[in-house]
This record gives C-alpha cells, sequence and structure tokens, in this order.
C-alpha cells in the first residue's frame, strides 16, 4: 500500500496524486499545498488528505509535496490572478492590430511569476511570433501561447450545460470521453443538433455516462416505427421507455379506431437482433435512421 493525496491546479477537475512530505503531516481538504511538476513549482489545492491506495492504483515515480502553502504563497497566487486582467486586455489589443485570426480565451501566470501562458482557438494555424515579442516586450516574461480545441475552450471558460448544471467538463470530468452519435441513438434521443450538443457545439459528454446500460437495453426493444405482436393485435410502436423497459404501442382496431397502450416488453413479439448484426448483410439488423440533408450536415459539424 501507498500514501498518496490527492490535488488539483486550477482550471482542471482531475486529481493528481503526490506523496506527503511526511506521514505524520495532515493535510486539510481544500487548503493550498506547493508541489512540484514538469512546468517548475505549482500551487494545488487538496482534494483529500493522506490515505493508502494500492501500488497498481498510482503511477510511479510518486512525487512528494513540497511544503504547506503560506499565507506568502497564497497571496502570490493571489496577486497573480489580479494581473490577468491586464495581460488579457494587452494581448487582445495585439492581436487585433496585427490582425491574427485566433480567439483569445485565457491566461495564467507560472506560480514563481517567470511565466506567462495564453490560451487560445483558431480554425487554422497561426504565426504568432510577432505577438510573442510584443507579449515578451510589455510584461518582461517568457511567454508561451497554446493552441486548444473548441471544447477545451468550453473546459477552461466553464459554463451551464443545457441541464442546468455547470458543464461536466469545467466541473467533474478529468478527461474527455469519446461519445458518438451511436450513443444518442442507444439512449432513444431525437438526432436534433440542437438537443444532443453541448456548449462547445460537439456532442454533450454526458451521452456516455450511461452508455453500457443503454446499449444492453437498446437491443432488448423493438424498433421505433417497426411492427410487434402484443395480446390484443398487432401495433406500431410510437415509442421506447429504456429504464422501465415498456413500449408504448399504436393498435388499429377494426372499426378503424386507434388506441395507444404500454406494453412491457417481455410480451411484445417482434423480430429481435442476433448476435451476427454487427457482421454485413445481417437481415435481423436495424436500418439506419433517414436523416434530411439539413440535419445530416448539422450533425457532421458537431462531429468534426
Amino acid at each position: 500500500m501507498a500514501k498518496i493525496i490527492g490535488v488539483k491546479f486550477k482550471n482542471t477537475a482531475k486529481v493528481y496524486y503526490f506523496a506527503p512530505a511526511n506521514e505524520n503531516e495532515v493535510y486539510p481538504e481544500k487548503s493550498g499545498v506547493i508541489v512540484e511538476t514538469s512546468r517548475g513549482l505549482e500551487y494545488a489545492t487538496v482534494v483529500f488528505g493522506v490515505k493508502e491506495v494500492e501500488e497498481s492504483e498510482i503511477v510511479h515515480p510518486l512525487k512528494t509535496i513540497v511544503r504547506k502553502a503560506t499565507s506568502k504563497d497564497e497571496k502570490t497566487v493571489k496577486a497573480n490572478e489580479e494581473k490577468i486582467p491586464e495581460a488579457m486586455d494587452f494581448a487582445q489589443e495585439k492581436i487585433q492590430e496585427l490582425n491574427l485570426k485566433m480567439k483569445l480565451i485565457g491566461c495564467e501566470y507560472s506560480f514563481d511569476g517567470k511565466k506567462l501562458v495564453f490560451y487560445f482557438t483558431s480554425d487554422n494555424r497561426v504565426d504568432f511570433r510577432e505577438l510573442v515579442k510584443l507579449l515578451a516586450a510589455r510584461f518582461h516574461l517568457r511567454i508561451e501561447l497554446r493552441q486548444v480545441g473548441i471544447r477545451d475552450e468550453t473546459k477552461i471558460l466553464g459554463g451551464i450545460a443545457p441541464c442546468g448544471r455547470e458543464c461536466c467538463c469545467a466541473s467533474c470530468m478529468p478527461d474527455f470521453g469519446k461519445v458518438t452519435i451511436k450513443m444518442a441513438k442507444n439512449q432513444g434521443l431525437h438526432l436534433n443538433p440542437g438537443k444532443i450538443s453541448g456548449l462547445c457545439g460537439r456532442l454533450m459528454c454526458c451521452l456516455e455516462y450511461e452508455n453500457d446500460y443503454y446499449a444492453e437495453v437498446y437491443d432488448k426493444m423493438p424498433k421505433l416505427g417497426g411492427t410487434v405482436g402484443t395480446p390484443e393485435g398487432d401495433g406500431i410502436v410510437v415509442s421506447n421507455d429504456m429504464l422501465k423497459l415498456i413500449s408504448k404501442v399504436k393498435i388499429s382496431k377494426p372499426d378503424g379506431s386507434e388506441v395507444y397502450k404500454d406494453f412491457p416488453v417481455d410480451r411484445l413479439s417482434f423480430k429481435r437482433k442476433c448476435d451476427n448484426c454487427k457482421k454485413d448483410g445481417c437481415t435481423n439488423a436495424d436500418e439506419t435512421d433517414d436523416l434530411d440533408e439539413e440535419t445530416q450536415e448539422s450533425l457532421d459539424k458537431i462531429l468534426d
């Protein structure tokens, strides 16, 4: 077993493990610590204090906490944050003067105050050598410009997602996972780009969370619009409740009337998928949903 401490850095939800400087030292939750990273000394916030974990859960070599953050360290961090607006305003002004096709989204000072990092997005490569010279002459620091993706932009800036909560990437998700249209289909969601894309314009990260369950249940449910047999006759599937395993079926009566009834999926008879459905030529596989050209173009855009 190894003793570790979990810490987080600014603008990240990922927890990093460090070894305590002293096994008897107490590191209160939400307190500040100074740690050694590949970028030099950095300020981090304690997520949980000393605890034991299996050796297999950590990546060796495990770096050690340098020290607890002092009041002087706290003042240094605060002073660095107070200088950010000025740096952002100056950089944005020079970007406009140089007519660079880039969007500045944030910046941060290193803990020791020797480096200033700017984050930006752009659809193309940007020649920012002249910009670096102007920034270095203004701030007299080592300047670094980092181009990030559109999903990283939302992670840095944050925001309120369509669900009403803070974006997962900015609050609780340590890394970006792979999200696909198939995940949305498994959950029975309408393939409307406005409904399944997040603030970044890409597929919502939360589609991945319960995909294992929905992928399993999806194979047990009848296809929307498909014909199924019910205890009251054949009907057409109108909707599926993936959690209750219930399908709403429209049944046409001999007198011309129509009724809608819910049936547990185990009381319905329909052509189920077989183990070979993923193979080419299987006649039991569901057909791909037909999408209009505009919707298909929108989906292609959020998948880029």
